[in-house]
């Protein structure tokens, strides 16, 4: 066996470091991709997954309560420039369908009680807002960009799924897509 001189030895140990290093973000890329449960992404036409999630006021709120209603799930956050233009509209069209069957579910993703509660009362919306602390519901739901939007009709069957914002008379054409008859 040669013995390296000081310099090689180095190199080679840097080298050696690096390639190892490369090999073990390859196997986790490749683990993480294609051998790990893989996540959940919920589909037009798929039955809306239960879930419970808790309101600002503290009352738990069960997906699988709204049965026989439609449901305009939102998924957002109070940093996403789409989401707080869309909200004034949401409650809008809130205050006219609600009484119509139509529910709205907008579940804030990953943020703080007090910077939710803050952002519902300068916008002064009256439907009801959930919490998704740990991000449970929008990481199984296989939420991409915000905001996203599930319509589920009345037998709980995703019927639309929406990325991005919305102008009023989108919201409005949606409610009246996911109106019982």
């Amino acid at each position: 066996m040669q013995i390296l001189p000081n310099k090689k030895r180095k190199r080679f140990m840097m080298r050696s470091s690096i390639l190892g290093a490369i090999a073990i973000l390859l196997g986790y890329v490749l683990y993480a991709n294609f051998i790990a449960e893989e996540k959940t992404l919920i589909q037009e036409g798929d039955i809306a997954p239960n879930f419970v999630l808790t309101t600002l006021e503290g009352e738990k709120v069960e997906l699988e309560d709204y049965r026989g209603q439609g449901v305009f799930l939102n998924f957002w956050g109070t940093y996403c420039p789409p989401c707080e233009k869309e909200m004034p509209y949401m409650d809008n069209q809130y205050q006219v369908f609600k009484d119509r069957g139509v529910e709205i579910l907008a579940v804030n993703v990953g943020e703080s009680e007090l910077v939710t509660e803050r952002f519902v009362n300068r916008h002064d919306l009256s439907f009801p807002i959930l919490r998704d602390p740990n991000r449970s519901v929008v990481d199984y739901y296989g939420v991409g960009p915000l905001p996203s939007t599930f319509l589920i009709d009345k037998n709980g069957e995703v019927v639309r799924v929406i990325e991005g914002g919305m102008t009023e008379e989108h919201i409005q054409g949606y409610m009246e897509e996911i109106a019982p008859s």
